[in-house]
């Protein structure tokens, strides 16, 4: 029997990444959290401790914030690639890089044009795969929580000794969602795309009358794909955020779908994905992602 080195990558991570643009006396924050990692002709490092291949993760945090000052830093995507294509070009035992990136939202105070407020904790996400001149893009947002008070049902699903949840034709439906979608290149308007992906999202979520999470989620995948070419593929994950009904007979009080409990766990969680059947091969898209 051999013992030998799998696949293997290094990098630094969460990196927090703060700019700010100064037009004036308007400013313009970025606030952001970047991941880099490498991979390549590592095996020395590995299996002697040579280190004469290994870029130091430090290197690649400090190259993270000298790319922010030597150029504006842009969309998510941009500043990935960019990322991406330096430490593969410049180093050459480095044949890949996988760069992630979180970009948290701060919203301007109205009247003011350097001062802002925390925005929701929804994220916009990217995740850049460089593999010698290739590259892939994964865009998305995570902790996006929607609710809609009517509009759902849940019924018809089998009955066993264990079940003891009752069918209804209307409930809260809500969810934290995450989404994930797979651009067929790199020519896109990224900022454009990312609006309306998530207003499409956000708009099928709302109008659909839900007999499942499952539908739903199928239902804004599907509805993405119908009206951006740019993507190939939509992944979600939608943990169902369970509002159960409170028993006030207790108290001689009836409760018409207007008291709930949020049970924030044990939850459902609905996950899947949507593509065209024509989509490109998605390469290394997903190879150092979660399935989801």
């Amino acid at each position: 029997m051999a013992i030998v080195l799998g696949p293997n990558q290094y990098g630094k991570a969460e990196n927090r990444l703060v700019t700010v643009s100064r037009n004036g006396s308007v400013h313009t924050i970025k606030d952001l959290t970047v991941s880099t990692s490498l991979r390549g002709d590592l095996a020395d490092t590995h299996l002697t401790g040579d280190n004469a291949k290994v870029l130091a993760t430090d290197t690649q945090k400090n190259t993270v914030y000298a790319f922010a000052k030597e150029a504006p830093v842009g969309e998510v995507e941009d500043f990935a690639l960019r990322l991406g294509r330096h430490f593969v070009s410049s180093q050459e035992a480095i044949s890949g890089a996988r760069i992630l990136v979180d970009e948290h939202s701060w919203d301007r105070i109205d009247g003011h044009d350097h001062s802002f407020v925390q925005g929701s904790n929804e994220k916009r996400t990217t995740a850049v795969t460089i593999e010698g001149s290739q590259a892939w893009v994964v865009s998305g947002v995570r902790d996006l929580v929607v609710l809609k008070s009517t509009g759902s049902e849940f019924h018809g699903y089998p009955k066993d000794p264990y079940t003891t949840l009752k069918e209804t034709n209307d409930r809260i439906l809500a969810t934290s969602v995450t989404a994930r979608w797979r651009y067929v290149g790199t020519d896109v308007d990224w900022a454009k795309s990312f609006t309306e992906i998530r207003s499409i999202m956000l708009k099928t979520f709302a109008d659909k009358h839900s007999l499942s999470l499952q539908q739903t989620l199928y239902a804004m995948g599907e509805a993405v794909l119908n009206a951006r070419p740019e993507v190939a593929e939509v992944r979600l994950s939608m943990p169902n955020k369970h509002h159960f009904l409170v028993d006030l007979s207790a108290f001689d009080l009836e409760n018409d779908n207007e008291v709930f409990y949020a049970a924030d766990r044990p939850y459902g969680l609905i996950e899947g994905s949507i593509l065209r059947d024509d989509a490109p091969d998605a390469g290394l898209a997903w190879s150092t992602l979660p399935t989801f």
